[in-house]
């Protein structure tokens, strides 16, 4: 058989372990042919492939980023673009097709689906907000990045009586905000799924600063005020993304105004995708694109692999893009509960 992978939205580190299990098991254990095609959907769209190797994969696992690419593009935002991909993967004699991404890429591989073509979903994103799986590739490597930062924050905070504010990525969800707030045992953590009163924040910091002289609030790129607290809206991009900064940049100065204290903002941005991916995540890639093509094999269409307890299943690709993950009321609790 001949086995198609792409790599769209937002890089991250696992990729390359997905697709070097994807071509040795495929290979391996079944005989088949991987054509990788560059830069997400686009590169279905154009006919822009290579043939992947065992050869050509060798030395990947522990690399960051992504050897074929990777793009926001999504075809039913292009004229033509979903005829284009169907042709495409009609002339390359495609048996099935691994798209691995977040909800945007997954999610635009539904009209792809509907004109049937046979199609396998790895879920991948450091915001870990694709629904029905645990945790998504790339998840674990930004969370331990984020918390080393926070953790790293702390001395310098101390050492100067600051208030420090570290910002995070998270556009819609908040679980690298309060994994690494909780991890890295910040004093305020500011997530999309509850917004926020600038006044309590204030409130509370200037209440701890009388019996520590320093503070560290994380705040997710998507959090929001709770409305008529404070004048803000998110700056976005033309594809959607947040600008970098701009809630960390007013929360810091609002903070500093409001309490007096010394303040500094550390925007990591970039920072959490980037580097080599932990074990915890390569092991999750290897297990998701060797699950994937298994899965091709048993007859399986149209689901996404996921991560459920200690096993990888299956579920509809349907209702894995049907909206995000949200972080829990549970954990929600425990980060308030340990803060200021």
């Amino acid at each position: 058989m001949r086995l198609g992978i792409l790599t769209g939205g937002g890089d991250c580190p696992g990729l390359n372990a997905v697709i070097r299990a994807v071509v040795r098991s495929a290979e391996g254990c079944y005989g088949d042919t991987v054509i990788g095609y560059r830069h997400g959907w686009h590169g279905v769209a154009e006919g822009d492939s290579i043939e992947l190797t065992g050869a050509s994969t060798h030395a990947v696992l522990d690399t960051g980023g992504t050897m074929l690419g990777t793009s926001r593009y999504h075809p039913a935002s292009h004229e033509g673009a979903t005829d284009r991909v169907v042709d495409t993967l009609e002339r390359d004699r495609i048996g099935a097709l691994l798209v691995v991404g977040g909800d945007g890429t997954l999610g635009a591989s539904r009209p792809i689906a509907g004109r049937g073509a046979r199609l396998i979903g790895i879920p991948k994103t450091i915001d870990n907000d694709v629904l029905m799986t645990e945790r998504s590739v790339g998840f674990d490597t930004a969370l331990w990045i984020a918390t080393e930062a926070v953790d790293r924050v702390h001395t310098t905070a101390e050492s100067h009586d600051r208030l420090m504010v570290v910002e995070v990525m998270g556009h819609r969800s908040g679980w690298l905000a309060v994994g690494a707030g909780v991890a890295g045992g910040a004093h305020v953590i500011l997530a999309p799924e509850e917004p926020f009163d600038i006044g309590e924040v204030a409130a509370s910091l200037r209440h701890r600063h009388q019996r520590e002289s320093f503070s560290i609030v994380v705040v997710a790129e998507g959090a929001v005020p709770v409305p008529g607290t404070l004048d803000f809206a998110p700056v976005e991009g033309p594809t959607g993304t947040i600008t970098a900064g701009a809630i960390g940049e007013r929360v810091r100065s609002e903070l500093a105004s409001r309490t007096g204290f010394e303040s500094r903002l550390v925007v990591l941005g970039h920072v959490q995708r980037g580097g080599s991916p932990t074990p915890a995540d390569r092991l999750l890639a290897t297990r998701f694109g060797v699950a994937a093509v298994d899965a091709v094999h048993d007859g399986a269409a149209g689901v996404m692999a996921a991560l459920a307890g200690d096993a990888i299943r299956f579920v509809g690709l349907d209702e894995a893009t049907s909206g995000i993950k949200m972080v829990p009321k549970e954990l929600l609790h425990v980060a308030r509960a340990l803060l200021v």
